[in-house]
């Protein structure tokens, strides 16, 4: 049975409450149970670190994901949505250096790896159980307890059998490399994990100068912002083809060489110097120069200390002239290499270790930090007269996306896939992914392709997958395991974990008499293993081969922006190289979620709200929809607001929960008065012949229809807003223009009709936002469902809304020329609202008229087919249709935006502004319909110009009527004052205190009240539009009302004083209708009549099939409790029979009202003798007056037995009223029965319970001391 809506709801405790119910049913599972046998969609799940808590990045992309993979089940496909866990890497290890303040590679050296790894291993999942509880209450569903995690063993054969693909295929090789270096992690980062954290910094800029060894009088000077790489510069290079100059600085006497157009870089005028020669960059190529330091001298036999050239050198910064310090810069690294300056083979030039300190080898700065060591080296060049000049230079600079600190470039040497190499094969298997938005595909991540750069994977760390090279000390023989199987083979030895703990000690006997090969040290890059997802995640090739192959590429995946330089990146390098086909389908991209001032949200600012905080206050629900309708899901970024989660609750949720709330009290009322019980059937169910029902019927069925077009196209930016508009329509238009019908003030079949659109509309929608909002719409569901017909539901299981599937569209009941009509009608509405609101005339004062005029007859046409609405939502009494404005005697005027125009016409304005003045209203009716006009020879557009309509003065329409305008429809409204209208608004205004004053009551539209009311002065002018308006109000309220003063016995439940119009008025709210009720004929709860012979013992009696009326309605297996109840039958199975038919479990016994049943234990019921249908036992009938009843009872009627069965049980006087307080579930408080309404005649105690035999009493409750 449908329950009754509360009035107001905490949306998160409900939520708690769906959760429970979600959990308790195992709903995720049986959903993946129902879909078993279903087409598959897959979708693969990046790995989050666990070692922090989940943010809005994340809240983001995982509702982003829950809503796909929800609309995918309940679009007939079956769906599994796994966990996934990045265990390894810079971010555990980081954790855990900082924990134990471990320096460098040394004091891992000192503690063993293997305490290392297992302090890694213990923090790894440190959050797992919050990432769980976060997700989960996010209303998020996805597998935790069929997770993966990058650190099981089978996870870690799997990427081990990639890269043996990779090293089969020829695609990995050991190199140098000049790599970004975190100094914090003592590891190397790949190209586009360097990319991911840059900042504005202030670096030293320094020129030194280089003399020339032909000529020490004359030096090279060189910029750079590192002057910690100038003890290792081996070069110089200038470029080519750019004009250099020999130059005499004025002030000092010195001279130097330099780029031309870089003069500016240490001169500020032209005086300052004096040009002595000019030449092109390439004949500087081969000087010699004196170098800076003498560490590396020897390398000048070698051909160091040079000038090369290269056309990598720019004019827009420095000298020039670049200083060249190879093993610190991938372009110096190159052109080095090209020049022979150093060579592919030999001991790299790199007085840095691993944790950024100098080597002993740069004898004056070792031990230091580099970046500290650049003060003391530009003093060092100071004293030694080789610093020009030295400043600070603001620029975008590389940090360590894990430690946030600034990252250098360094010599490493690493193994390495080729991609460059593969670019045009990632190039066109990235064409055949559909990206949202589609922008992203072509630009930021295919430019990102075009410039891919060999991948580095090898990384200087301890806890991760091991690379699996096993290798001789010369490197020449190498072997590349794939398995754990194949390494028992190749070593005799059996692993299960692969962890460098189990396996760096294992050695491989080489075949080339080159005694054992070693694993080379390194571990790869995580972005490695969370490239292998699709292959580890299933064991693959080692198990699930088939149904890995069957099922890849993925149909969905879903990241932020940043991965298109991260996991994209990775998935699609590795499945090409490994299959030569991308790994995903279809992927949607979100921008990033920062704080309200745009700035990076920060846990050290403390800029932005705890999301827990925000799904506590307003719910996960409220925080999915406003994240999904927000910029965020076009891949642009979003500023958070709390206040907009707010105003999703506000603007969206509360509308289309009070309209949930509308329907269920308008069914539980039809039921009520009218008896009529709802049941709703999609394919029984009537047309309704009512233009709003076809209206939001066609306009669900056209929302059906585009939902299922933009989600198959994953476009959620569009979707969402629709949905969001979609509430609007339904509340604000729908049901607020059906509001009279919906209440059955227009006969029950039209309320029913009304009814049953409002369901089936609601219903659609719960099914469409379910993805979306998956707890409110199983809130309502929950409730909803009981209303629908079980005959007309398709799935097995529909316990709950999101084992439905979507609905499918219905589009014969879609009709556009409706949805048109009622489109001018809420044009007409909302510029006749506008009207009212700037004359400052409430809508419940009416006026005379409304004149519509529109160019288009057709138009006027729908508009007069929804006239009933029109003069009802503008509270006027006509409507008027025009074609001719001018018989209204109106014209268009402009005026000028002052702002837009006099910042773009300057001088021109004031000209300009007299010219709009003088344009005709014709002119200005063009530029209506084209957008723009010339004025002054000026082009202006529709944001330059205001229009407004105005009356010629010689019309009479000029104090009669205001006017507003869009671009189609022209409303006027009568304004003219009417002193019958003023009244009616007057009334109005206490019809609506008097609404305001029963919600405040928490009363709903079923509760009978009466209200009472005094205007005072008496007989003053409220007193008078009251009494004269009587009948007006009742119609609206549905409540008798009555003048001062109340009846003793009222039982008051809500009063009020206020000002209206200069007089007082009360109010006040009493229970119970104040109309005397119907007398009650005969037992008003349905019964039977019993007639039973069990072991040839005949008997009789009856049995109540409800009471109070309503209430504990029985079904056969009650029937069968009471009745053995009643004649103390125990362990015998009873059948009933009625006209020789015997009674089933289908059997509607409410229907068999007053009808006699015969009961037996056997096989008929032909033995018993026929009877009469009157009632058998002695009855009264109880009314509760001013009171409600309580234990979830809810009718107010009853009917008591004063005997049962016949001629036993007979009740005394203090037996009835304790049957009477029981029935009305009021145990615990004291009672009076009466013999009449007024409660004047109370029954006397000695009363003869005979005498009261079909009579009705009248039940008081008398108030408790807290009352009293």
């Amino acid at each position: 049975m449908v329950e009754p809506v509360p009035e107001s709801l905490h949306f998160p405790s409900e939520e708690e409450k769906i959760m429970q119910f979600w959990n308790e049913k195992d709903c995720f599972q049986e959903c993946l149970k129902q879909s078993k046998n279903k087409p598959k969609y897959t979708f693969y799940d990046g790995p989050p670190f666990a070692t922090g808590l989940p943010h809005y990045g994340h809240i983001l992309a995982g509702t982003i994901k829950d809503i796909v993979t929800r609309f995918a089940h309940q679009n007939g496909f079956h769906v599994e949505r796994r966990f996934g866990w990045d265990c390894h890497g810079l971010p555990v290890e980081y954790e855990i250096d900082k924990t134990l303040g471990i320096k460098g590679p040394d004091d891992v050296a000192k503690m063993g790896i293997a305490e290392y790894n297992k302090q890694c291993r213990n923090i790894v999942m440190r959050y797992s159980k919050e990432w769980e509880i976060s997700v989960s209450r996010m209303g998020r569903w996805i597998d935790f307890r069929n997770d993966y995690k990058t650190l099981y063993p089978w996870f870690m054969e799997t990427v081990w059998w990639v890269f043996k693909q990779l090293y089969d295929k020829g695609l990995v090789y050991r190199g140098v490399k000049v790599m970004p270096f975190s100094t914090a992690c003592n590891t190397p980062l790949s190209n586009f994990e360097s990319h991911q954290n840059y900042k504005d910094v202030q670096d030293p800029s320094v020129i030194v100068n280089f003399p020339l060894i032909e000529n020490e009088e004359v030096a090279f000077i060189a910029w750079t912002t590192t002057p910690w790489t100038l003890p290792s510069n081996l070069a110089l290079c200038v470029n080519p083809e750019f004009s250099y100059v020999t130059v005499k600085d004025n002030t000092t006497d010195k001279t130097y060489i330099m780029m031309e157009a870089r003069l500016c870089a240490l001169f500020k005028s032209e005086s300052e110097y004096t040009v002595l020669d000019k030449f092109p960059g390439k004949t500087l190529k081969g000087k010699k120069y004196k170098p800076l330091f003498t560490y590396f001298a020897k390398c000048g036999e070698k051909g160091a200390f040079q000038v090369v050239v290269d056309n990598y050198v720019r004019e827009e910064e420095g000298t020039g002239v670049v200083h060249q310090a190879p093993y610190f810069g991938a372009d110096d690294h190159r052109v080095c290499t090209e020049f022979n300056i150093i060579q592919r083979d030999q001991a790299p030039i790199c007085p840095v270790d691993a944790s950024g300190y100098f080597t002993s080898e740069v004898s004056d700065f070792a031990g230091q930090y580099v970046k500290d060591a650049d003060k003391n080296i530009m003093k060092f060049l100071k004293d030694k007269g080789r610093l020009v000049n030295s400043s600070t230079f603001k620029h975008s600079y590389p940090f360590c996306w894990r430690s946030d600190t600034p990252l250098i470039y360094k010599a490493v040497p690493s193994w390495f896939i080729r991609v460059e190499q593969m670019v045009n094969k990632l190039l066109d298997n990235n064409d055949k992914c559909y990206w949202v938005p589609e922008f992203v595909r072509e630009k930021r991540f295919g430019n990102w392709l075009r410039d891919a750069r060999d991948w580095a994977v090898s990384r200087n760390r301890y806890w991760g997958t091991p690379i699996p090279l096993w290798v001789s000390d010369d490197f020449e023989e190498v072997v590349c395991v794939g398995s754990m199987a194949e390494l028992e083979e190749l070593t005799g030895v059996k692993v299960t974990d692969l962890h460098r703990e189990s396996i760096d000690s294992i050695t491989i006997p080489s075949r080339c008499g080159k005694g054992v090969l070693r694993r080379i040290t390194q571990v790869f890059d995580c972005w490695f293993e969370s490239g292998s997802m699709p292959y580890a995640q299933v064991h693959y090739p080692f198990e699930n081969r088939k149904e890995f192959e069957d099922s890849f590429p993925a149909d969905f995946i879903a990241e932020g922006i940043d991965q298109t330089r991260g996991w994209f990146y990775t998935l699609l390098v590795l499945s090409t190289a490994l299959f030569g086909k991308p790994p995903f389908k279809n992927v949607i991209v979100n921008g990033l979620v920062l704080a309200s001032d745009g700035q990076k949200m920060s846990k050290r600012k403390k800029n932005y709200p705890d999301p827990g905080v925000i799904v506590q206050n307003y719910g996960a629900d409220a925080l999915r929809l406003y994240l999904i309708n927000s910029p965020v899901v076009r891949a642009e970024n979003l500023r958070f607001k709390e206040e907009g989660v707010r105003d999703v609750l506000k603007d969206v949720f509360l509308p289309w929960y009070n309209a949930y709330r509308f329907l269920v009290q308008n069914v539980q009322r039809l039921q009520k008065e009218d008896d009529i019980q709802f049941l709703y059937n999609e394919n029984t169910a009537k047309q309704s012949d009512n233009i709003m029902d076809k209206w939001i019927q066609s306009f669900t069925q056209s929302l059906i229809q585009f939902f299922r077009a933009e989600m198959d196209a994953y476009r959620l930016y569009t979707v969402v807003p629709r949905l969001v508009k979609f509430v609007d329509m339904l509340t604000n238009w729908y049901v607020r223009t059906n509001r009279r019908r919906l209440k059955g003030e227009s006969g029950a079949e039209d309320c029913l009709w009304a009814l049953e659109t409002l369901f089936s509309v609601l219903f659609s929608m719960c099914r469409l936002m379910a993805p979306f909002t998956p707890f409110i719409t199983e809130m309502m569901y929950q409730n909803l469902r009981h209303l629908i017909d079980p005959a007309s539901v398709e799935e097995k299981d529909a316990s709950s809304i999101h084992y439905l599937m979507l609905p499918q569209v219905r589009e014969s009941m879609i009709d556009k020329r409706i949805e048109s009509a009622v489109s001018q009608m809420q044009s007409v509405i909302e510029l006749g609202r506008v009207i009212r609101d700037r004359k400052t005339l409430p809508v419940k004062y009416p006026l005379k008229e409304v004149v519509v005029i529109h160019q288009d007859t057709e138009a006027l046409k729908d508009i007069m087919s929804l006239q009933k609405y029109i003069l009802e939502e503008l509270n006027v009494r006509q409507l008027t249709l025009s074609t001719d404005k001018d018989k209204y005697g109106i014209r268009l005027r402009a005026e000028p935006d002052h702002m837009v125009l006099g910042k773009r016409l300057k001088g021109a304005f004031k000209a300009v502004t007299a010219s709009i003045k003088e344009l005709t209203s014709i002119q200005l009716e063009t530029f209506q319909k084209t957008g723009s006009i010339m004025v002054d020879g000026h082009e202006l557009h529709e944001d330059d110009l205001r229009l407004m309509y105005t009356f010629d003065q010689s019309s009479d329409s000029a104090a009669k009527y205001e006017a507003h305008s869009d671009s189609q429809v022209l409303v006027l409204l009568d304004v003219s004052p009417d002193q019958s209208m003023l009244d009616e608004g007057v009334a109005r205004e206490v019809i609506n205190r008097i609404q305001k004053l029963r919600k405040k009551g928490h009363l709903v539209p079923s509760d009978e009240i009466t209200v009472h009311y005094r205007c005072q002065p008496v007989g003053e002018y409220l007193d008078s539009v009251v009494q004269a308006h009587i009948d007006f109000i009742l119609a609206t309220t549905k409540a008798p009302m009555l003048p001062y003063p109340l009846p003793k016995t009222a039982s008051v439940i809500i009063e009020e004083k206020t000002q209206l119009k200069g007089s007082d008025l009360e109010l006040t709210i009493i229970k119970g209708s104040s109309a005397p009720r119907a007398p009650l004929n005969g037992p008003v709860c349905n019964y039977v009549n019993l007639r039973m012979k069990i072991k040839n013992k005949e008997q009789e009696g009856v049995v109540l099939l409800e009471n109070p009326k309503g209430d504990n309605r029985l079904d056969l297996a009650k029937l069968q409790k009471v009745s053995c109840s009643i004649f103390k039958i125990s362990d015998i199975q009873l059948r009933f029979f009625n006209s020789g038919t015997e009674l089933t479990s289908k059997t509607d016994l409410q229907a068999l009202s007053g009808q006699t049943l015969f009961v037996t234990s056997g096989s008929s019921s032909s033995d018993l003798a026929p009877t009469t249908d009157t009632i058998l036992c002695p009855y009264v009938n109880l009314l509760l007056c001013h009171a409600q009843p309580s234990e979830c009872q809810t009718g107010d009627v009853s009917t008591l037995l004063l005997a049962n069965p016949v001629g036993q049980n007979v009740l005394d006087f203090s037996g009835l009223l304790s049957e009477v307080s029981k029935v009305f579930g009021l145990r615990s408080r004291r009672l009076k029965l009466y013999l009449d309404q007024d409660l004047t005649q109370e029954l006397p105690a000695n009363s003869s319970i005979k005498s009261l035999d079909a009579k009705t009493l009248f039940v008081r409750v008398l108030p408790t001391t807290a009352e009293a």
